[in-house]
């Protein structure tokens, strides 16, 4: 019996040893341990962070470059259609005008390229930031919220991605989450410039989208 008692005292004084926790070294060793895998994870993941970026303006710019394509295929199989010597098509329920040269060609515009909704720029050489915008909203078939105004980007009702702005006849257009900040941690103006920011322009007059990778 006195055995048995002895027994038990001993068993519980190891389980007590066993549930004492970690001792200081071990502490020690589990800190290094942690700030090892942060220093070599946080740099992989940023790094995978501004790849996704890079990858989603180019994934814009080339289905928006297949979009500008497909209109002008439409427009070639159905005989090159007009309105009062304007090129015209009717691309998935947007009437887009499409880049009419004048009488000479000067050679820089090619014809049958979006350029807005507007009969008035039928060359393509006036483009603006609303016909950007008619651009990319009929150009995609469910369009990626998008502002030619900077005070909405900072408007979170609003939920905007994009901003649209133009560049000597280019459209600019620019991934919100690439674009710089002031110290408020407002987003700021580009001003049209091809150099801030994740961003693709469109040359109406010629087709042209290319892409500009700058973060």
């Amino acid at each position: 019996m006195y055995g048995g008692v002895g027994m038990i005292n001993i068993s519980n004084e190891m389980n007590m040893k066993k549930s004492s926790g970690f001792t200081l070294i071990e502490l020690v060793i589990v800190v290094v341990i942690l700030g090892f895998l942060a220093a070599t994870a946080i740099p992989k993941f940023i790094d995978l962070t501004e790849q996704a970026k890079q990858a989603n303006i180019e994934g814009m710019a080339g289905g928006f470059a297949t979009g500008v394509s497909l209109a002008r295929a439409q427009w070639e199989s159905e005989g090159r259609p007009t309105s009062n010597n304007v090129n015209r098509v009717d691309y998935d329920g947007t009437n887009f005008v499409l880049t009419t040269p004048p009488n000479p060609n000067p050679n820089t515009i090619r014809e049958g390229y979006p350029t807005g909704t507007a009969v008035g720029n039928a060359t393509g050489e006036n483009m603006n930031n609303a016909r950007c915008i008619e651009v990319w909203n009929g150009i995609f078939q469910q369009p990626p919220t998008i502002s030619s105004v900077v005070a909405d980007l900072n408007d979170v009702d609003q939920n905007i991605d994009y901003l649209a702005d133009t560049d000597n006849n280019l459209c600019v257009f620019y991934l919100k989450e690439t674009l710089n900040k002031n110290g408020a941690g407002d987003y700021t103006n580009p001003g049209g410039s091809q150099s801030v920011g994740n961003n693709f322009t469109y040359n109406s007059a010629t087709s042209a989208v290319i892409i500009n990778i700058n973060n």
